[in-house]
């Protein structure tokens, strides 16, 4: 039993190395992106032992184990702007039904704000043309 846990972990600590979870950089001449995954580990030993119906033994083991990794993201960072405005992330994932919601319903608002500020900013108000 314990060959076969061993020889799972070891095969495991191979698929979750570092370059396979982060990636590898990019850098062109203008910015850098560095690649954001998620991934995930599951693993499963058991044994057993019990007697036929003419009292025949048997053993057993086994152990299992499996990973997954995903890209979700990209870090890009702007070599000449400064800050925190120099660094944007890149979603790689298609939004779902609540995110694009709550992303449209920013915009609207956004589309308001900037309405409503035009309309209380002095000198920004359209004058009614005189004859």
């Amino acid at each position: 039993m314990e060959d076969a846990i061993k020889t799972t972990v070891e095969e495991l600590r191979k698929v979750l190395n570092i370059e396979n979870v982060i990636g590898e950089t990019i850098e062109t001449e203008d910015k850098i992106l560095i690649p954001v995954t998620r991934f995930g580990m599951a693993f499963g030993a058991g044994m057993g032992e019990g007697k036929g119906p003419q009292d025949q033994g048997g053993k057993g083991a086994g152990a299992a184990g499996g990973t997954g990794i995903e890209p979700i993201a990209m870090i890009a960072v702007f070599k000449d702007v400064k800050g925190p405005e120099g660094i944007k992330l890149l979603s790689l994932k298609s939004p779902g039904p609540i995110a694009r919601a709550i992303s449209e319903l920013g915009s609207t608002a956004a589309d308001v704000i900037r309405e409503r500020r035009k309309m209380e900013t002095p000198g920004t108000e359209e004058t009614p043309e005189t004859e």
